[in-house]
């Protein structure tokens, strides 16, 4: 087979339906689009959500809750994640997004999940309580980044 025998399979093409063209072509006169309302104007276009008069679903849903714009989101890592680190290593949210640990734009946070047991500089901008009491029994140090 060569790049010119090529075709589309047998009925993957179908004729575009031909209106307009007199009675006794079956798409005559309206052009298949009836007579008179929106529909048989040109430019016709149905708005979004448009349900035909119905009241649209947007409108019938009761309204609840609302979003807060300003609140911090934080990037979560557990005590158990700094272990895989080298010992000694400074540890910020930059050497974690660089790492693959975080995807970083948000706030760090460090949690208290799991052992550590190498001493490391951590610098986030908050931790929990087990948190920082895992990073210190570690021989480890806290910086908060305001």
């Amino acid at each position: 087979m060569k790049l010119n025998e090529l075709k589309p399979a047998k009925g993957a093409i179908k004729k575009s339906k031909r209106v307009g063209h007199g009675p006794g072509s079956g798409h005559g006169k309206t052009s298949t689009k009836g007579a008179k309302g929106d529909q048989s104007r040109s430019g016709y276009r149905v708005k979004f959500g448009y349900e035909g008069g119905q009241m649209p679903i947007t409108r019938r849903i009761p309204k609840r809750g609302f979003t807060n714009i300003f609140k911090k989101h934080y990037e979560i890592v557990n005590v158990e994640l700094l272990n895989r680190l080298d010992a000694g290593a400074e540890v910020s949210p930059e050497y974690l997004k660089e790492k693959g640990y975080i995807k970083g734009g948000k706030l760090l946070k460090i949690l208290g999940q799991g052992e550590l047991s190498k001493p490391l500089s951590v610098k986030a901008h908050k931790f929990s309580k087990t948190a920082e009491e895992k990073i210190l029994k570690a021989k480890g140090k806290i910086e908060k980044i305001s």
